[in-house]
């Protein structure tokens, strides 16, 4: 039995296995160490010693130990290196075994399986490859094929699926494309039909008659060779064909034969879906009839499902045999295009018909193209033809009149073969545009609850799927988006299906009784009952369409019962949200336990699943709520009473037809009417819908990629066409502004170049500076020379002239100043931004660290000035980068007027500021008020009465006819420095500048430049105002918002969700760019990288765009794609990015970091060449120092069994370590005790699992005491991919098998978050044999395992980073825990010795008061005293 049910939300998709439900085939340690091929592996190759060849070794390991090539012991093979160490360094083609050749197959059909390269093995000896690839060809040909079993030839058909994947290696490309040469057309039926394709293209009449020379000119084995390889793909095409034959109708088949012909179709596939291997194949293909022969073949007819697979298969090999495209020039075919090439084929086959068979096909000549395009109607000519008559016509129009193989001939009906020929050239075909336009976008129950769907998510590299591949190269554009959309379509489609699964679970419907009606026993967070749904319209059906042109419903639902928080959550939808509409009648079995292998949608009675879009909120007065102005919750708030909410959101168009339709032909109810459930999902997972949109909406428009990135795009050609260096339109003068601090950074930055000053200017020249790259004249080439004896060409240093200019005054004031880059940028930095400057494509790889942000702000700055008419788009994956590089625009020389972020996200920006189009829109009507109140200052302190400042119009007004006379009449007459000051007509309008517009020291020409400053000051003002004046103009904040991201804003900032979301709205808005950067690219499915190429029309059938910056690192995490098929035989998890960087396509290395100590930086810079640290890190006090507290800056520590237990796993996919919980906790605690303070520390893990279980430990152990409080985050490490922190306390958790962290992208993102101190809890024995982690373990393991410590040092220690003395072990989680209570007990009494000295110094203070005050009263009481006996004394003496 297999499962029914999608994995959980928290189960690594690479942790699930090869199928039925079973987990991942990770070999753990017990596994590798008691198999005997370890121990095989360790005497013959595995130890340090050079192994000796025994070629009995490999003979015993495939007879005896690979139990019929089991996948773990292939595995095991794999893991011991038994390609690199014993295959390859001893193969020889001459005397090599069957058992030795089969086996290099094996192994690089498993590194393949592992998404590891195999060819750089290969690499070192090309001759030998080349020997051992044509070993490997002959195997699959007769008769060496005939003493195969069927298993073997599968794997040879792997290992050259595996090869014709791998066209970007040169190695392997030369000898895949032996196998496809023209001179395979020698096997074709006709040599007329090979004669009309050469007159058509008479270019290929030189290639055959080329080929055909060398096969002439060769003799002997040679000549033996070249026969082989033109006669190769007929041959095992006719085996082929044999072998799907014998798959029965009905009955019992060897599986393997079905596993067979299904990996034969997936070869075929991929060979018609690459152009280098298609130009020749598919006409051959297509003369061996094997599309028709397989739609003849007895398991067409089979009702088992064991063959449904191959049906799909077949019908992918159909779609690409006629894909529309041209095969020998590679241009892609409009509709029109196919239209009319089909038309030439009927007109040339009732040409054919007329001349020579009207008698037997009297009606066909003349009839209609339209009447004879369809099955039915070839059918209705062609059928009463004789089968003789049918031969010879077949002849006529090149169709061979039978099949290649003899032995089918008894199961073959010949009239049906010739027919279903004859149909299969002329039938005009289904197109895929229409075929896509009438499927829904949302998934319905159908598709959701698929079986096939569910049990691709068990893919483990075994076998073929119907599935799209998006690999290296595509046919066109149009292949390239069909593929995606497909891909993307499914993986949506399971990623809906968990949240409803997972919904359905949480709400646990069930029947009562006796009314039998459905309720809900639990509750869900992402879900609620509906109160109804209405639909309240339905529009009528666009021109040439036959589904409404959109459908509304209002649904209402009652938040009353839950609590604010997810009350809040439900009143935060928002337009164009996804909600999902369920129907769930639970039935008698719904109450009892789900066990896997029952049918999920069945068991929780999900009848039907439909998706909507919400398009607005409706207030309680039944009028919708604005979202123009993207209220707050509080705000919408004020729209509702109670806790009722209604949505009005739009149906699929295409569903709804469908769903009418089944109702009106009485097939089934009016699923509107049933709905009781209402599903959300999380924003962030839910831009299916607008991703699926746009795609559809680009297939049917008129697609244009600039002309220089087109076929680097589609795979083919040279790809270094589109880098700067070789662009026709090459930018040779570049102004680097501020891109440069001085001449000494200048000259550095160009290392193997020529710098020079220009003329008349000498070294040092002062920034900033103007460099122009010195053409290079070409040298005449000698007339004749031959190969041989030419002489290397020598390269000559680039010379780059430089030029400076003097900044002009832009005013008196402040922020007149130019902001200036204080980046001393490194020379691979420089490169990055000059290419980025250049028009072309530019593909910067930023490992961690090393100042990807700083490279891209600084590119968009000088674009930025240097093009003040470009638009530039920046997008990145994530909000956070998008507002980590504006938080970086911002502090360069770029007015904020000119800055917009699209999309939400734009709250967290660390400023005051709003970017928000809206925002922005404020802030210009906010500064219209500020310039006019300056205006009315200037024409009351020139004495010109007016309202000139009232609005932005009477100041242009002010400006020309008063502001410009004034300068003008000055300027004109001033020579002297006096005039100069004397005369300045706004000296009492800049007399409020903090230091004087002139000074008694300055010359007539410093005077003047003063002077020019104020005036430029002016002109930006007015220059202002003008811009502002659009925004007067516009009443709507719609209107004013969409002018913005048309006309002013020149860098527009959004994250790739919300181009999709956006397109078509951008598009209307007539939208332009120049100029598209890409922050973590490599983060970004390729589809969403594409589409933002695409936001803009194309201008006179060409696109605008002018360069491409992408910036990422392919060597970290890729794309998020749950479903391991997809991910992995679809290879959808392939950014733009990483597939360029496949190609070839020349990137640029950024090679100094400057996040983490050196130390650090080494346990992840193996994986870049020549990653070096920047200057900071050895200057700055902080990286120097040690860690308080802590003798190592990083640490593998070793854990062992806690409480007798490793890795546990209370639901299947949830992994926990509690010993490794506990011990990084109590690290965290004596982190704190030390004094580090807890934002610096981050906590992570590999597991969602163990993410919650620490945060439990945190919460019952820290949060609670204000000694501890919480640390900055505790993630895993996927999601914490993009940010960085002093300290990282990492747990690996598993303990049984090394699970995720193999992939060694993942690793070296764990690897990289710290800046100053790394501790990583594990189990050693695990991890240290893995051989992907060797690297890095390997450095790790060369410190003690046991956790070291410096308890009498405080938060920040001066002990140098080296000195490892005085430490102190710790044994245990244990010893640490008692550690930590000391430390602990230590800070109360501390902190108790505190208060108590500051009561006893309180009370002594209060004791001296009182004694103060005491004293005061007694000299108070005696002053009295005194003054009465004073008063006696005078009154005695009066009286005397």
């Amino acid at each position: 039995m297999y499962q029914h049910t999608t994995l959980p939300h928290h189960a690594p998709p690479s942790e699930v296995a090869a199928g039925h439900g079973t987990r991942q085939r990770n070999l753990t340690l017990e596994d590798i160490n008691s198999d005997a091929i370890s121990k095989i592996a360790q005497k013959h190759y595995s130890t340090s010693k050079k192994p000796k060849w025994d070629p009995s070794v490999v003979e015993t390991i495939v007879e005896k130990e690979l139990d019929n090539f089991n996948s773990r012991k292939i595995m095991l093979l794999e893991y011991t290196q038994y390609l690199e160490k014993y295959l390859w360094p001893f193969f020889d083609a001459d005397t090599a075994t069957l058992n030795h050749v089969l086996s290099i197959c094996l192994l690089v059909n498993e590194k393949f399986r592992q998404r590891v390269s195999p060819w750089d093995t290969f690499t070192s000896d090309p001759s030998k490859f080349v020997s051992f690839f044509g070993r490997v060809t002959r195997l699959l040909v007769p008769p060496q094929s005939e003493e195969l079993s069927l298993r073997i030839r599968r794997i040879i058909l792997n290992f050259f699926i595996h090869c014709f994947q791998s066209l970007e290696n040169p190695l392997v490309r030369k000898e895949c494309l032996k196998l496809v040469p023209i001179t395979i057309w020698s096997n074709l039926a006709q040599d007329s039909r090979r004669e009309a394709i050469m007159n058509e293209y008479v270019h290929l009449r030189k290639l055959w008659n080329s080929a055909k020379k060398k096969f002439d000119a060769t003799s002997g084995e040679a000549k033996e060779v070249l026969l082989f390889e033109q006669k190769w793909l007929s041959t095992i095409l006719t085996q082929f064909i044999e072998t799907i034959y014998q798959i029965p109708k009905e009955g019992q088949v060897d599986q393997e034969i079905i596993r067979h012909c299904e990996c034969f179709l997936e070869l075929l596939i991929d060979l018609e879906a690459q152009l280098p291997t298609r130009r020749f194949f598919n006409t051959l293909l297509d003369d061996h009839a094997i599309v028709v022969l397989c739609r003849l073949a007895p398991m067409i007819e089979r009702e088992n499902k064991d063959v449904e697979r191959m049906k799909q298969m077949l019908e992918t090999l159909a779609f690409y045999a006629k894909f529309e495209i041209n095969d020998q020039t590679g241009l892609a075919l409009t509709q029109v295009d196919m239209t009319e090439a089909h038309s030439s084929e009927l007109i040339r086959l009732q040409h054919i018909i007329f001349r020579n068979f009207k008698n037997d096909v009297p009606d066909l000549p003349l009839a209609n193209l339209g009447s004879i395009d369809t099955r039915e109607d070839l059918l209705w000519h062609f059928e009463p033809v004789p089968i003789e008559k049918l031969v010879q016509i077949c002849e006529a129009i090149h169709i061979r009149s039978r099949p290649t193989s003899d032995a089918i001939g008894s199961q073959i009906d010949a009239k049906k073969f010739l027919l279903e020929s004859v149909i299969a050239k002329y039938e005009k075909r289904v197109s895929q545009v229409e075929r896509i336009n009438s499927l829904p976008l949302y998934p319905d129950e159908q598709t959701l609850f698929n079986d096939s769907l569910v049990q691709t998510q068990f893919y483990s590299g075994e076998g073929p799927l119907a599935l799209p591949k998006l690999n290296l190269q595509f046919l066109t554009i149009h292949d390239y988006l069909l593929r995606n959309f497909t891909l993307f379509r499914l993986e949506s489609s399971y990623e809906i299906r968990q949240d409803i699964e997972d919904v359905a679970k949480r709400l646990a419907p069930r029947l009562t009784y006796p009314d039998r009606k459905t309720e809900f026993a639990g509750w869900a967070r992402m879900a609620l009952p509906l109160e109804h749904v209405n639909i309240i319209d339905v529009a009528q059906p666009n021109l040439g369409e036959n589904h409404p042109a959109h459908v509304t419903a209002d649904i209402t639902y009652n938040v009353g019962k839950y609590t604010h928080s997810i009350r809040r959550e439900w009143d935060s939808l928002r337009k164009h949200d996804i909600v999902f509409l369920l129907t769930i009648e639970a039935n008698e079995k719904t109450i009892e336990k789900y066990t896997d292998n029952k049918d999920f949608k069945t068991h929780y009675g999900i009848k039907y699943v439909r998706g909507c879009e919400v398009i607005d909120m409706i207030g309680s007065d039944g009028r919708p709520i604005d979202e123009m102005r993207r209220p707050t919750v509080e705000e919408r708030a004020t729209r509702w009473s109670g806790a009722q909410r209604t949505l009005r959101v739009a149906l699929d168009p295409n569903q709804y037809k469908l769903d009418m339709d089944r109702v009106n032909r009485h097939k089934g109810e009016d699923v509107h009417e049933t709905f009781n459930i209402l599903v959300r999902r999380k924003p962030q997972e839910n831009n299916f819908k607008a991703v699926l949109e746009t795609i559809r909406d680009l297939m049917q428009s008129d697609l244009v990629v600039p002309d220089w990135l087109q076929k680097v795009f589609l795979g083919y050609g040279d790809p270094s066409s589109a880098h700067y260096t070789n662009m026709p339109d090459r930018i040779r003068e570049l102004n680097f502004r501020d891109t440069f601090l001085d001449w000494d950074h200048l000259k550095e930055s160009f290392p193997g170049k020529s710098v020079e000053p220009a003329e008349s200017i000498s070294a040092p020249v002062e920034p900033p500076y103007i460099i122009n790259s010195v053409e290079q004249q070409e040298e005449e080439k000698p007339r004749k020379k031959s190969k041989k004896s030419a002489a290397p060409p020598q390269e000559t240093p680039e010379q780059l002239q430089v030029s400076t200019y003097k900044v002009p005054n832009m005013g008196p004031y402040p922020q007149d100043i130019p902001k200036q880059n204080s980046v001393h940028f490194t020379p691979v930095q420089v490169e990055a931004i000059r290419s980025g400057m250049n028009h072309g494509l530019t593909m910067v790889v930023g490992p961690p660290g090393t100042g990807k942000t700083d490279v891209a702000v600084q590119t968009i700055a000088n674009l930025y000035h240097n093009n003040p008419n470009q638009h530039t788009l920046i997008v990145t994956h994530s909000n956070q980068a998008l507002n980590q590089i504006f938080e970086k625009i911002m502090q360069l020389d770029i007015d904020s007027n000119h800055l917009v972020r699209l999309g939400h996200g734009e709250e967290e920006l660390n400023t005051e500021l709003s970017f928000s189009k809206y925002g922005r829109v404020s802030s210009f009507l906010e500064r219209r008020l500020e310039l006019l109140q300056e205006v009315d200052r200037l024409a009351k302190s020139l004495g010109i009465p007016g309202e000139h400042g009232s609005t932005c119009e009477t100041a242009g007004y002010f400006y020309r006819n008063h502001i410009l006379t004034l300068w003008d009449q000055y300027i004109g007459n001033t020579s002297a420095t006096d005039d100069i000051r004397n005369d300045f007509p706004f000296a009492y309008f800049f007399s409020n500048a903090p230091n004087p517009v002139f000074t008694d020291d300055m010359d007539a020409e410093q005077a003047l430049e003063a002077a020019q400053g104020c005036f430029r000051h002016l002109q930006r003002m007015f220059g202002e105002l003008e811009e502002i004046r659009a925004f007067e103009l516009l009443r709507t904040g719609y209107d004013r918002a969409n002018y913005l991201i048309t006309k002013e804003a020149k860098i527009i900032a959004m994250t790739c969700t919300h181009a999709a979301l956006k397109r078509s709205e951008l598009v209307g808005l007539n939208f332009k760019y120049d100029n598209i950067i890409m922050e973590e690219a490599a983060q970004i499915l390729e589809v969403e990288t594409f589409i933002p190429m695409l936001l803009q029309e194309p201008e006179d059938g060409k696109s605008r765009l002018k360069r491409v910056i992408l910036i990422g690192d392919h060597n970290q995490l890729p794309p998020v794609v749950k479903n391991m098929a997809f991910q992995q035989y679809g290879n959808m998890e392939q950014s733009l990015f990483t597939r360029f960087v496949r190609l070839g396509v020349p990137t640029i290395q950024l090679n100094a970091q400057g996040r983490a100590r050196s130390s650090i930086a080494a346990l992840y810079s193996w994986r870049y060449n020549g990653l070096d640290d920047l200057p900071v890190i050895a200057s700055t006090e902080a990286y120097q120092n040690a860690n308080a507290g802590i003798t190592y800056e990083y640490q593998l520590i070793d854990v062992g069994k806690y409480q007798g237990k490793g890795e546990t796993e209370p639901v299947p996919y949830f992994y926990q370590n509690l010993g490794e919980a506990e011990y990084i906790v109590a690290m965290y605690q004596y982190m704190r005790l030390v004094g580090y303070p807890a934002e610096k520390i981050s906590i992570l893990t590999t597991y969602n699992g163990q993410k919650a279980l620490i945060s439990d430990v945190l919460e019952r152990r820290c949060s609670w005491n204000p000694y501890f409080g919480k640390p900055g985050i505790v993630t895993t490490v996927d999601q914490y991919q993009g940010q960085q922190n002093d300290y990282v306390l990492l747990s690996l958790v598993r303990t049984k098998s090394v699970g995720h962290i193999r992939d060694v992208r993942r690793l070296i993102v764990a690897m990289s978050r710290a800046k100053l101190g790394l501790y990583i809890f594990c189990r050693k024995e695990l991890f240290e044999n893995c051989y992907e982690l060797r690297p890095v373990f390997e450095k790790l393991l060369e410190r003690p395992v046991k956790l070291s410590l410096r308890p009498n040092e405080t938060y920040m220690a001066t002990r140098s980073v080296n000195d490892y003395s005085e430490a102190e072990t710790m044994e245990n989680v244990e010893e640490l825990g008692k550690l930590v209570y000391k430390l602990s007990q230590e800070q109360v009494e501390s902190v108790q010795k505190e208060v108590e000295t500051k009561q006893a110094e309180q009370e002594r203070e209060t004791k001296d008061e009182e004694m103060k005050d005491e004293d005061e009263d007694e000299e108070e009481a005696k002053g009295e005293e005194g003054e009465a006996m004073d008063a006696e004394d005078a009154a005695d003496v009066n009286n005397e």
